[in-house]
């Protein structure tokens, strides 16, 4: 057993470095100034709160677009002033309608022609690293029989098969199984910590994006998009599908409690932003709320890869 888990920390330690040479591959920090310290290497060296490597390197490339420099205000103000008039119109109808193929299919050639390949990268990477959070709930949780998401996109193209709606339908079911699994089973989390806590589901995820061919228009950073998005969002759902998709960011505060019960610790609690479901955020926050949403998430999914690394 030493064996094996030494065979294992040494191909975690050498898969670490492959990640670190790949994020450095993506940004290489500048050489220093003491005298006029670069925010960014700041943003990016800095370990205090751990994160993949390489989606962190996306991360602070995706910051330093030119678009969210100057786009990203103008944006915001035209998509609330949109997202107003859009949400009074429908609530104003006496009927209700929707268009999920419309929606993905649009979101896919958006992402394709309008959003930076950084930015697409980690829209595809959250939807995977979402559902392998969701699988380590149920591996660990009252009841390991639950369905789990079978939802990994590899690219942008596998995000017009419903991967939005689906995304969030996956997420509101988990809680509805999962809370409905612990009144039948209340006893179980002193069984989960008897046979300790399964980490099989905290792996590696495959993001496909093409980082070669460059299209003039391959611009927006990812936050900008998502302004933008949130616009065509709540035009394609129904008034109580979009606030529930727009609550659904709030969960994460739900979801971070869960995964502190089994851990036994709750001191990294202090990066979910998104808190108080039981307040519903404004749907004109929600582009910010669901920026953070992917930031909380990549913090969480490095805390579990962490923790896993220290059981083998």
């Amino acid at each position: 057993m030493e064996n094996l888990n030494y065979e294992a920390v040494v191909s975690q330690q050498n898969a670490e470095l492959t990640t670190t040479a790949q994020a450095t591959e993506i940004y290489t920090p500048k050489p220093r100034d003491r005298r006029n310290p670069n925010t960014w290497d700041t943003l990016y060296l800095d370990g205090a709160i751990p994160v993949n490597p390489v989606a962190k390197a996306y991360m602070i490339q995706d910051l330093q677009s030119w678009t969210r420099n100057y786009l990203l205000i103008p944006i915001k103000l035209l998509a609330n002033v949109m997202l107003a008039v859009i949400m009074t119109v429908k609530r104003l109808l006496p009927f209700q309608f929707n268009a999920y193929g419309l929606m993905h299919k649009s979101a896919a050639f958006f992402l394709n022609n309008f959003v930076s390949p950084a930015a697409c990268y980690l829209i595809v990477r959250h939807i995977c690293i979402g559902s392998n959070i969701i699988n380590f709930l149920i591996d660990n949780g009252p009841d390991p029989t639950l369905e789990k998401s079978s939802l990994y996109p590899r690219n942008v193209d596998d995000l017009a098969d419903s991967a939005f709606l689906e995304h969030d339908l996956i997420l509101y079911n988990f809680v509805l199984d999962y809370n409905e699994a612990e009144r039948v089973n209340p006893q179980w989390l002193q069984q989960v910590k008897q046979r300790g806590i399964n980490y099989d589901s905290i792996e590696p995820v495959t993001v496909e994006i093409d980082f070669q061919s460059r299209r003039w228009l391959r611009i927006l950073d990812l936050e900008s998009a998502i302004e933008l998005f949130k616009v065509f969002y709540s035009l394609c759902l129904t008034s109580d599908e979009f606030a529930r998709a727009v609550l659904s960011l709030q969960l994460d505060e739900n979801i971070g409690v869960y995964i502190g019960r089994l851990t036994d610790d709750y001191d990294w609690h202090h990066v979910i932003a998104n808190r108080h479901p039981l307040a519903p955020n404004s749907p004109f926050n929600a582009a910010r709320d669901l920026f953070l949403h992917g930031i909380i998430s990549e913090y969480l999914y490095r805390y579990l890869e962490l923790r896993k690394q220290l059981s083998s």
